[in-house]
C-alpha cells in the first residue's frame, strides 16, 4: 500500500532579527533553521535529534506558525499553511496540535483540567456545547486519569499527570499531526517510559502521526519510524531507525551515536570526542556547517555545501550531506586527528 504524504516542508528558514544601535535596527540574524526539506506520511512516527540550539524546537513551532516562518513551504495535504492568512490558519490548527516540554510551563495554572481540556473544543466548535464536559472526562480516562480529576487544578498533579494532561489537551480537538516537542525530556526515567509506550497506544488508536523532537537518542530508538539528524539549522543525515543506528553515514550522527551509554559494563565502545564548540548561528560557518568539527574536513568542506544524497553504500530513503562518505566508508579517508 503506497503512503500517503501528509506534510512537505520545503525551503524552511527561520531567522530571528538582532536588533542594535541607537534606532533599533536590524544588525543581523540569527539562522535557527537554514533551509530544510523533509516529509511526513501519514501514520509514521518521524522524529528531530541533534545537539542544543540546533534548530529542532524553531522547527516544529515554525511548522505550527507558532513562528512565522521567514522562507519556504509547509504544505499539510497540499495546502501551504506557509500563504495562509491568520484567519485561514485557524481551520488547520485543530490539524495540528503540540505536546510542549515543559508540563509545568504549558498549562495555566488559574484553569481547572476540564476548563484547560474543552477550552481548544470551544474555540474550534468541536462538539455541541454540552457534550463537551463529558469528552474531557472522556480523554482523561484515554490519557490514564481518572474522570473525577477534571475538576482539580493543575497544582494537584505530578510531572507524569500534567505531561498526561497535555496529551489530552492535543488530543481534545482530534488532531491528526501532533508535534512532541521534548515531551517526555523533563520527565523521570520511568514516567518516560509509560508516556511513550501511551504515546503508541495512542497513535494505533486514533491513527495518529507524530514529529517527535528530542536529543535523547535511546528514546528516539525506541520510538521512531524515521530519524532527521540536524546540525546548526541544517539537515545532516535522514534515515529510518535501522538504518541510522546500524548503518550511520555523517561523521556528526556517528559521533552522536557514540555518546548513547552502554548499560553493560564490560562492553567497550570506541567514543568519538568532537573538537571545538558548536559554532553560532549568527555567523554560521561557510560550505558545511560541520567542517569546524569534523575529523575528516578539507577545503572542498569549507567552500562547498554538501547536498543530502543517497550514497552507493546506503539503502533506498537514507541520505546524508557530506561530500565523502564512500572515501570515509571504504577507509581511503583517514580522520586528521
Amino acid at each position: 500500500m503506497e503512503k500517503q504524504e501528509l506534510l512537505k516542508v520545503e525551503g524552511l528558514k527561520q531567522y530571528f532579527p538582532i536588533k542594535g544601535g541607537f534606532l533599533g535596527r536590524t544588525v543581523n540574524h540569527v539562522k535557527a533553521v537554514d533551509d530544510i526539506s523533509f516529509t511526513i506520511y501519514e501514520g509514521e512516527t518521524v522524529s528531530i535529534v541533534g545537539e542544543s540550539g540546533c534548530g529542532k524546537s524553531t522547527t516544529g513551532r515554525a511548522i505550527l506558525r507558532l513562528e512565522e516562518p521567514t522562507e519556504g513551504k509547509v504544505e499539510f495535504r497540499g495546502v501551504d499553511l506557509a500563504g495562509l492568512s491568520k484567519r485561514d490558519m485557524r481551520k488547520y490548527r485543530k490539524d495540528l496540535q503540540i505536546i510542549f516540554q515543559d508540563p509545568y510551563a504549558s498549562i495555566n495554572p488559574r484553569q481547572t483540567v476540564a476548563s484547560v481540556l474543552t477550552e481548544a473544543m470551544d474555540i474550534q466548535k468541536v462538539l455541541p456545547a454540552n457534550e463537551r464536559r463529558g469528552r474531557a472526562e472522556e480523554l482523561l480516562e484515554t490519557v490514564g486519569l481518572l474522570p473525577y480529576q477534571a475538576d482539580r487544578f493543575p497544582h494537584e498533579f505530578s510531572g507524569g499527570q500534567r505531561q498526561r494532561i497535555g496529551i489530552a489537551r492535543a488530543l481534545s480537538v482530534n488532531p491528526q499531526l501532533i508535534i512532541c516537542d521534548e515531551a517526555v525530556s523533563a520527565l523521570d526515567v520511568s514516567i518516560q517510559a509509560q508516556v511513550l509506550n501511551l504515546l503508541e497506544e495512542l497513535q494505533d488508536e486514533f491513527k495518529l502521526t507524530y514529529l517527535f523532537i528530542s536529543h535523547d537518542l535511546g528514546v528516539v530508538r525506541h520510538i521512531s519510524d524515521r530519524i532527521i539528524v540536524m546540525y546548526l539549522g541544517k539537515i545532516v543525515e535522514i534515515a529510518d531507525k535501522y538504518s541510522l543506528f546500524e548503518n550511520p553515514k555523517h561523521p556528526y550522527t556517528k559521533a552522536l551515536l557514540s555518546a548513547i551509554p552502554i548499560p553493560d559494563p564490560d562492553k567497550k565502545k570506541e567514543r568519538i570526542v568532537l573538537r571545538g564548540d558548536v559554532p553560532s548561528p549568527i555567523d554560521p560557518p561557510s560550505g558545511c556547517r560541520f567542517h569546524t568539527r569534523c575529523p575528516y574536513a578539507t577545503e572542498k568542506c569549507q567552500v562547498d555545501v554538501p547536498e543530502l544524497r543517497t550514497a552507493s553504500s546506503m539503502k533506498e530513503g537514507h541520505e546524508a550531506a557530506c561530500h565523502y562518505i564512500e572515501e570515509i566508508e571504504s577507509g581511503e579517508k583517514q580522520p586528521n586527528y
